[in-house]
């Protein structure tokens, strides 16, 4: 199985931005992309629970649409 992976390689380390799907020792391949990133700004990583209260769902969700009487 093939799986890629972004990272930066800085001073001698590779830093992956996010953990392999591997939990034994696996090879790897590593390709150097000639790119400036100097001005590089990590992801922001998304806050757990930021539309809390935002999102509800209707009390009668459950119920058998009236729409759909004839196919039931």
């Amino acid at each position: 199985m093939l799986t890629t992976i972004e990272g930066t390689y800085d001073n001698g380390r590779v830093l992956l931005d996010e953990k392999p799907p591997f939990s034994k020792k696996t090879k790897v391949l590593i390709t150097f992309l000639e790119e400036d990133i100097s001005e590089y700004q990590p992801k922001k990583l998304r806050k757990a629970g930021r539309l809390a209260g935002q999102i509800w769902t209707a009390d009668d969700f459950n119920e058998p649409l009236d729409d759909l009487e004839d196919y039931q």
